[in-house]
């Protein structure tokens, strides 16, 4: 080839090469416009559906202020068309050609993808709930357990209109009962019913909620905050009028639905017990740790993990002076140990959410060692309403996205005695900072799609939470506690339990009482606390396994990132690839911190 022909073929393939590279450029944009579409789709279909979540996302103004009018619906003719929609968004996503999409585009098709093909499956094979539960109704399921907290801490009250809306929604309550009955009875058709002491737990706290009008928070929460901002009007007599002609007589119905199952309830506590029980739960075992684990290899890794914590716990113990019994005898016996505990009074619960503020301004003087981006929506600690602490658990709810409204670590103080000190730092650091808050916070302030700014997946959500309990503890902050750090152990032992008892229930067929003793073996807790817990893991199949998975998960990419690594490995770093990301499935997760490492290994 002479030197002209050689110049004119270099010119011909490099030519070539940028058609090639801009048509690849071209497919992969027109990939991620139609991904974006459709992500925005599915975003705005899921506000239409659930007013709830925009006010949540303080998103209830403008173009969605009718939002804060309502409440959910949740009749068996809308549930069917959630499904149908579901299905429809499924085909439209795998319309687009994945391998076309690259770095978060790809990232965020394969977390949306996750949740669609596990919901489609399950509604597929399942005539009854595959979400959070099975049943609609039961103690810690069912609208009466959630809307009360909710008008009270997330429907703002700063103008009139917001207290006509607060009114609406209370008559929204009434109706929303009324379609769970609906619900339940047609699972009930096909031999879905809780157990026993699930329907006797849902009655008592439903007796509770229906407290005279000027006794009830439904009507107070109104009142007193409208008086706050000096609105004027007898929001009292109103919320009153909706409350005693709306509100009761739904509960009613609630109830009396709840107490003709009482006959055809049974003790039994599992899933397997309901139709195609097993693959219930194999699924909701799945698609609650976003792994392929099998019940069995769970429950062994539960085993495996109470035999290094106990270890651990031993060691601490013995520090404190304590050294007879097994680890769950001392750990009784510090639950008993009146130098951690507060009066049990309004001043001294008072006391104890003082010391924790004090414990988060710590933590969050700390956090830019750990972690290159920090939450800008600030953090509050309340105690849970009277009227809902007997089953409550303590938890966090996000703030706005706008970062007006606070996020909130909600404290269960029904009794100071279930709350001594030295188990409360860890779960500050879980629910707070550096965990839920934290990490929801960043999700919300990352540059995501607004469909995984506010989705999320429990293994992630929960398993780092969990990991930053072990995270406080490489920082220091138990160093001189071995009583605090024993607080950490105490609640991982909680989280192993849960692998062991989880599966217990619903693969090995454990009654609630062999369940609530393992589990009190286990982290010491008295067995009044062990069978609450276990409760909650009867109506939440495969939840309670989300925690130890997750952080078992992280704590290994994170050792797999510091072996590719080395001396490159900076964990402020490693903690923005993981976090700024967005919550995922675990799978997606591996594939992230892969990229992580390849990209800072040059």
């Amino acid at each position: 080839m002479n030197q002209l022909d050689r110049r004119g073929f270099l010119a011909t393939t490099a030519g070539a090469a940028l058609m090639l590279a801009g048509g690849a450029h071209a497919q992969s944009a027109g990939a991620e416009a139609q991904l974006n579409t459709a992500f925005d789709d599915f975003f705005n279909q899921g506000l239409d559906h659930s007013p709830e979540q925009v006010t949540s996302l303080g998103l209830d103004k403008g173009p969605r202020a009718g939002a804060k009018f309502k409440l959910r619906d949740v009749s068996l003719a809308e549930n069917e068309r959630r499904k149908a929609e579901t299905t429809a968004n499924l085909a439209r996503l795998k319309k687009i050609d994945r391998k076309a999409l690259t770095g978060m585009a790809a990232v965020n098709y394969d977390c949306v993808l996750y949740n669609l093909e596990a919901a489609d499956e399950g509604n597929r094979r399942f005539q009854y709930p595959t979400g959070n539960s099975p049943y609609v109704l039961s103690q810690i399921s069912g609208a009466y357990q959630g809307t009360p907290d909710f008008l009270d801490s997330q429907h703002t009250i700063a103008t009139k209109e917001d207290c006509e809306a607060y009114l609406s929604r209370l008559g929204e309550f009434a109706r929303v009962m009324d379609q769970e009955v609906e619900r339940a009875r047609h699972d009930v058709a096909l031999g879905v019913i809780p157990p026993d002491f699930c329907i006797t737990g849902a009655l008592s706290q439903m007796k509770t909620l229906r407290a005279p009008a000027d006794k009830s928070t439904l009507v107070s929460s109104l009142a007193r905050r409208a008086k706050a901002k000096g609105i004027e009007g007898d929001w009292a007599g109103q919320a009153t009028q909706v409350y005693d002609q709306k509100v009761i007589p739904a509960l009613d119905r609630q109830m009396a639905y709840l107490e003709s199952l009482r006959p055809k309830a049974t003790h039994d506590a599992g899933v397997w017990r309901l139709p195609d029980g097993e693959a219930y739960y194999a699924l909701a075992l799945r698609t609650r740790t976003t792994t392929t684990m099998t019940p069995a290899q769970v429950h062994k890794l539960g085993l495996d993990v109470t035999k290094d914590l106990n270890a651990r716990a031993d060691v601490l113990f013995k520090k404190l002076g304590m050294s007879q019994g097994t680890v769950a005898q001392r750990y009784s016996a510090l639950f008993k140990d009146p130098k951690y505990l507060y009066p049990n009074t309004d001043e001294g619960k008072a006391k104890e959410v003082a010391d924790l503020n004090a414990l988060v301004q710590g933590m969050q003087a700390r956090l830019p060692e750990y972690f290159g981006t920090l939450p800008k929506t600030p953090l509050e600690i309340r105690r849970i309403p009277k009227e809902t602490e007997a089953s409550s658990s303590t938890h966090y709810t996000p703030g706005s996205l706008d970062g007006t409204r606070p996020g909130i670590y909600w404290l269960n103080l029904r009794d100071t005695a279930e709350a001594p000190f030295w188990d409360m730092p860890t779960t500050t650091f879980h629910e707070g900072i550096p965990g839920h808050h934290l990490q929801n916070t960043l999700q919300r302030q990352a540059d995501l799609p607004m469909i995984r700014k506010a989705g999320g997946f429990g293994a992630y959500g929960e398993g780092w939470a969990l990991y930053v309990e072990q995270l406080a503890q490489e920082m220091g902050f138990y160093k001189d506690h071995p009583d605090w750090e024993l607080g950490y152990i105490h609640d991982a032992l909680l989280r192993s339990g849960r692998l062991v008892t989880d599966t217990g229930l619903h693969s090995l067929r454990w009654s609630r009482e062999q369940a609530s003793q393992a589990l009190s073996d286990i982290d010491g807790d008295p067995i009044s606390l062990a069978q609450q817990e276990i409760e909650r893991y009867c109506v939440t199949p495969g939840q309670a396994c989300s925690y130890m998975v997750g952080k078992v998960s992280i704590l290994r990419l994170r050792d797999k990132a510091k072996v590719a690594l080395g001396p490159r490995f900076d964990i402020r770093q490693f903690h923005d690839a993981v976090l700024l990301s967005g919550s995922m499935p675990l799978t997606v997760l591996e594939h992230r911190v892969d990229g992580y490492i390849a990209s800072h290994k040059a």
